[in-house]
C-alpha cells in the first residue's frame, strides 16, 4: 500500500492576454493543448489529459507547468519512472519552480529503488521553510529509508524463492498463504474475475495436491473473503469479509469451525472486536486465545494500526493497540503471531525501510513487551509493497505471494527458507488421535495440554467424533497431556522438551478405558527427586485432575499405587513406592477426598509395564498409578 502524498495538480488559471499572468510558454499551440488536459482532468479523464500533456512538452519542452503537471499524472497512475523524468526535466530548466517537486520527486525515486538521488532530493526538500509538519515528518521517514536501503542492500539476506507449482498457482491471482502445524493442509484466497474465495491443497507423500473451492459455506459469489489465519489444528478458520449483511463495518472479521471434512457456517465476531470501522488480517495465538488484527479504528496510532484480544469467559476482550513499539503514524498490516507465541511478522511504512510496505519481525523481551521491530532484510523486503507473510510452526520455511517473479500470471504463492536470525523460537507439535480403548473407534473428548513451567495452558479444545487433534510445542518445556471425557477415566502424558531443541514430533494414540473395576491410569506428571517421596510442586496440576476426576464420579474407588525398577535394594524400593503412594492419599486427603474412596500401596519393582533393560523401560517403571476399585 503506497503512502498517501497529496498530489497538486496544477490547475492555474490560463490566462492568455498580455496582461495576463504569463506561463513559462509563450507557444500557442502547447498552451492550447496544456488547456484541453485541464479541461480533461476536470472531467477525470486522466488517460486522455496525459496524452495532452505529452504532445505540449512535446511541442515546448521547456513548458515547465506541462512537465509538472505531467508528472503528477503520471506518479497518480503509478507510472513511476516517466513521473520522474518529467519531474527531474523540470527542475533542470528552473530548480526553484515548485518546491513540491522535491517531496514528490523523492517519493518516486524511493518506488523505483534510487535512494541516492531520492535522498539528495528529499535532503533539500527540508531545507525549505515553512513546511507543514505533516510533510516534513514524511519526508524526515523517506530519508530515513533512504539511509536504510543504501546500507541495507550492501548486506543481502539469503533469499530463494520457490514456486508452490501449478497445484497452487495459475493465472489468476494467489495470495495469503497459511499452513497447519503439521503442513498437511494450505489455504489461501485466489481472486478469480474481481471475487476473492478461500482454496485448499493438502500435501501428500510431500507434495501438494491441485488446489480446490474450500467451502460453500465459507466463500460466497457476491462477497469477498480472504486475509485467513487457520488454527494450528486445522479445526478454526478465521477470516475477513467485506460488506456482508452480518457486518458492522466496511470489513469484519468470521470465525468458521470445521465439521468432519466440511465447514460450517461463519460466524461474526461482533463488539469489540468488529466495529463500523475496518476489521481485517486476523492472526489467531497458537492457544487460540488471542487475536491479532488490523483496523483504523479510533483510539490508534496512524492510518492502519495492529491490535489484540484476548478469548476470555465472557467472550472476547476490549481490543489492546499493541502500542508505539509496533505501531507508527502510518500503516501497520499483515500481523502473523507465530506458534511459539513470541514472535510477531507484520508489514509496515512506518518504519524505516526499502519504501512503501515492507516485512519485519518483533520479540516480546522477558517482561512480554513487544521490541523495536527488525525489518526483515533485501531481498526479502524491496522498494514495492511487501505483506502477507507466514511461517510454518517449525519457524524454518515462510510463505508468500508476489507478482514479480515471472509466475503463472498475477500473485503466485512462494516459500523459501528463513534466514536463521529472523526465524522464531523452535515450536514442534504433538499430533493424537482419541480412541475407545475397547471398540478402537475414535470419540471426542476435552483435550488440555499446560506449561508445568508457569502452569499456563497452552492448548484446550473438546474434538469432534473424529478424535484428532493437534497442538504445538515450544522446545525448552516441560507439557502435561490430559485427555478427559465423560463416563471414562482420563489419561496422562508428559512430554519433556527441556534441553531439546530438534524439532521431533509427536504422533500418539490415546486409549480413553472405561470406568470399570480393575483399569489403571498412570499419572505420567507427578514427579518425585531421586529416592525421595516429598512431591514436586509441578505435580499439583496432575493431582487437581484427579481430584476434579473423583468429584465428577462419585461413587468411584481408587487405589493409589507406588512402583520402582529393578535398580538397587528391593526393601528399600519397597519401602519408596509405599511412602510415594502415601504421600498422594494424604495430600488428597487435605484436598477433601473421604478416606472411604481411597487406600494406597506400594508394590516396589514387582509389577513392571515395560523392561528394566533400557534407561527408557525404566523411567516407564517409575511411576504412580490410580486403579479403579468400585464404581
Amino acid at each position: 500500500m503506497k503512502r498517501l502524498i497529496s498530489i497538486v495538480l496544477i490547475c492555474l488559471p490560463l490566462f492568455l492576454s498580455a496582461q495576463e499572468r504569463q506561463y513559462t510558454s509563450t507557444n500557442a499551440a502547447a498552451l492550447k493543448l496544456y488547456k484541453k488536459a485541464r479541461q480533461s482532468m476536470d472531467a477525470e479523464r486522466y488517460d486522455e489529459a496525459i496524452g495532452f500533456l505529452t504532445s505540449a512538452v512535446q511541442t515546448d519542452p521547456k513548458f515547465l507547468e506541462a512537465q509538472n503537471q505531467l508528472a503528477d499524472l503520471l506518479r497518480l497512475k503509478m507510472q513511476y519512472k516517466p513521473s520522474v523524468e518529467h519531474y527531474l526535466k523540470v527542475i533542470a530548466v528552473d530548480a526553484e519552480f515548485n518546491r513540491a517537486i522535491y517531496l514528490n520527486l523523492g517519493d518516486e525515486e524511493v518506488d523505483i529503488a534510487d535512494y541516492p538521488n531520492a535522498l539528495i532530493h528529499l535532503q533539500k526538500y527540508l531545507t525549505y521553510p515553512g513546511i507543514t509538519p505533516q510533510k516534513k515528518q514524511l519526508a524526515e521517514l523517506l530519508v530515513a529509508n533512504c539511509q536504510f536501503s543504501i546500507d541495507g542492500m550492501k548486506h543481502p539476506v539469503p533469499f530463494k524463492p520457490m514456486n508452490l507449482g501449478p497445484e497452487i498457482n495459475g493465472p489468476n491471482d494467489e495470495y495469503f498463504p497459511v499452513v497447519t502445524a503439521d503442513e498437511s493442509e494450505l489455504i489461501f484466497t485466489r481472486k478469480i474475475n474481481g471475487n476473492e474465495d478461500f482454496y485448499h491443497s493438502t500435501k501428500v507423500k510431500g507434495k501438494w495436491t491441485p488446489s480446490v473451492y474450500l467451502s460453500d459455506q465459507i466463500n460466497s459469489p457476491q462477497y469477498n473473503e480472504g486475509a485467513q489465519s487457520i488454527t494450528q489444528d486445522g479445526e478454526y478458520l478465521f477470516f475477513t469479509c467485506c460488506d456482508r449483511p452480518s457486518g458492522l463495518g466496511s470489513c469484519d472479521i468470521y470465525v468458521a469451525q470445521k465439521q468432519g471434512d466440511s465447514w460450517g457456517s461463519p460466524i461474526n465476531l461482533n463488539s469489540p472486536i468488529n466495529t463500523r470501522a475496518w476489521e481485517s488480517q486476523p492472526s489467531i495465538s497458537a492457544d487460540g486465545n488471542t487475536l491479532y488484527f488490523s483496523s483504523n479504528r479510533k483510539g490508534g496510532y496512524g492510518g492502519y494500526d495492529i491490535w489484540k484480544s484476548t478469548l476470555t469467559d465472557k467472550g472476547w476482550s476490549e481490543p489492546e493497540n499493541l502500542g508505539p513499539t509496533i505501531n507508527t503514524p502510518y500503516d501497520e498490516q499483515s500481523p502473523f503471531i507465530h506458534p511459539d507465541d513470541n514472535t510477531l511478522y507484520f508489514s509496515s511504512n512506518g518504519w524505516p525501510g526499502f519504501g512503501n510496505m515492507d516485512i519485519f519481525v518483533s520479540r516480546r523481551d522477558q517482561d512480554g513487551k513487544w521490541q523495536k521491530p527488525t525489518n526483515m532484510g533485501y531481498p526479502i523486503n524491496t522498494s514495492a509493497d511487501d505483506n502477507g507473510l507466514t511461517l510454518n510452526a517449525t519457524g524454518n520455511y515462510a510463505f508468500f505471494s508476489s507478482n514479480n517473479l515471472k509466475g503463472y500470471g498475477g500473485f503466485d504463492i512462494y516459500t523459501f527458507e528463513m534466514p536463521v536470525p529472523l526465524r522464531p523460537k523452535v515450536v514442534t507439535y504433538v499430533k493424537g488421535t482419541v480412541k475407545d480403548s475397547k471398540t478402537k473407534d475414535p470419540i471426542s473428548a476435552t483435550v488440555e495440554i499446560v506449561d508445568l513451567g508457569n502452569n499456563r495452558t497452552v492448548y484446550n479444545n473438546t474434538i469432534e467424533q473424529n478424535g484428532r487433534f493437534l497442538a504445538t510445542l515450544i522446545t525448552g518445556k516441560n507439557y502435561l497431556l490430559n485427555v478427559s471425557k465423560h463416563g471414562y477415566m482420563f489419561y496422562s502424558e508428559n512430554f519433556s522438551l527441556v534441553g531439546d531443541s530438534s524439532k521431533k514430533q509427536f504422533q500418539i494414540e490415546v486409549p480413553l478405558q472405561m470406568i470399570e473395576a480393575g483399569n489403571k491410569v498412570v499419572l505420567k506428571n507427578i514427579f518425585f527427586d531421586t529416592n525421595k517421596f516429598d512431591i514436586k510442586p509441578e505435580s499439583k496440576i496432575e493431582m487437581q485432575k484427579l481430584i476434579l476426576f473423583l468429584a465428577d464420579n462419585p461413587a468411584v474407588t481408587i487405589e493409589i499405587s507406588g512402583h520402582t525398577d529393578n535398580m538397587g535394594n528391593d526393601a528399600l524400593n519397597q519401602t519408596l513406592s509405599q511412602n510415594r503412594a502415601k504421600e498422594v492419599y494424604q495430600y488428597l486427603l487435605t484436598k477433601g477426598v473421604p478416606a472411604a474412596r481411597l487406600t494406597y500401596k506400594g508394590y516396589g519393582k514387582t509389577q513392571p509395564i515395560a523392561s528394566n533393560t533400557t534407561e527408557d523401560g525404566r523411567r516407564q517403571n517409575r511411576r504412580t498409578e490410580f486403579k479403579i476399585i468400585s464404581n
